[in-house]
């Protein structure tokens, strides 16, 4: 059956956050380089994508909380897996095994639980993070025409990323936390590109990041104005996640599923920060602000983001079982 197949008839549910759970781990320097990046020239600590290769066993254990929880769709251990975000710790040549050893040992595990629950089958979402630059800004406020990198740059390193996670055995990719809907364009294209290369594909999902109260994007979006931007290309979802709680997400997410003609996806964090940068929202708590979201018929995906974990994901499961998807309609001009 297809995904989108069963969107139509329930809500699905995304997993939580993948570095809340790595922090549980208390993990040295020598933990991140295991044997083969014993020598590595810079600190590699806080590298959480590496993992995947030097710590497989953490990375499928938390997957696995996450499908033991009620996830329907977990993400690949890849936010941060592009040679550009990689060459903060020197180790951009290992972007595709990144994403291929992430990707691999997600689909092992879904494969197994599905296994299980033919009837209700399990994906991996191929993750796509925003990088840790900006195309449509300058970092510098005296050269306001400056950027660090450019388009091509970035369809270069999405299109290896992509090349990765496909042949790790994806189900789905998802394009997310953007905050900069250029470097989200740069990303669909290089997908785009590898459809056409390859002959293969997967359906895609976009998941945009509203900044704070002002309702926009980093780079100065709206919400109506960041969904028409990527709409161009056929998607599975769109939706929006990070940096605000369910609370605070929620109007921007009624626009979202009011103007769009695809699924919706939404996945806050668990509150906002405290004073310390922890989440303190309880599972409960998250669970009934996002039950908001079921009773208006926003969403057909949910899931968590920074400070979510399983027990999180398992409220809010219980929760949208409860409740019908929202039904897709073309939207009137």
């Amino acid at each position: 059956m297809k995904i989108e197949d069963i969107l139509k008839e329930r809500i699905l549910v995304l997993d939580g956050a993948m570095g809340t759970m790595i922090q549980r781990y208390p993990l040295t320097e020598d933990d991140f380089r295991g044997v083969r990046f014993k020598d590595h020239a810079h600190p590699l600590k806080g590298d959480n994508d590496l993992l995947s290769i030097t710590q497989p066993g953490i990375i499928q254990q938390i997957h696995r909380e996450y499908l033991e929880a009620g996830a329907d769709i977990i993400e690949t251990n890849t936010f941060s897996s592009t040679s550009i975000a990689q060459a903060d710790y020197q180790l951009q040549d290992i972007a595709y095994e990144l994403n291929y050893e992430s990707a691999r040992i997600a689909k092992a595990v879904v494969d197994e639980f599905s296994n299980q629950t033919p009837h209700k089958p399990r994906y991996v979402a191929g993750a796509l993070g925003p990088t840790n630059k900006t195309a449509s800004l300058s970092p510098n406020v005296n050269d306001p025409g400056y950027r660090a990198i450019t388009f091509d740059e970035l369809v270069e390193a999405y299109y290896t990323q992509t090349r990765g996670l496909m042949e790790g055995g994806v189900d789905l990719l998802l394009v997310e936390t953007i905050f900069d809907t250029l470097n989200a364009k740069a990303a669909l294209f290089a997908i785009q590109n590898y459809f056409e290369d390859s002959g293969r594909q997967v359906p895609v999902m976009v998941s945009g990041t509203i900044t704070d109260a002002s309702g926009r994007t980093l780079s100065g979006q709206t919400t109506e104005a960041f969904m028409i931007s990527v709409t161009h290309v056929p998607l599975l979802s769109i939706g929006l996640n990070c940096a605000l709680g369910a609370n605070q997400l929620r109007p921007y997410l009624q626009v979202m599923a009011r103007e769009s003609e695809t699924f919706v996806s939404a996945y806050p964090n668990a509150g906002l920060p405290n004073e310390f940068g922890h989440y303190d929202q309880t599972p409960d708590e998250m669970a009934a602000q996002i039950e908001e979201y079921l009773k208006e018929g926003l969403v057909n995906i949910v899931g968590g983001c920074c400070g979510s974990t399983p027990d999180h994901i398992r409220k809010i499961a219980e929760v949208a079982a409860k409740y019908k998807p929202r039904v897709v309609e073309v939207a009137h001009a």
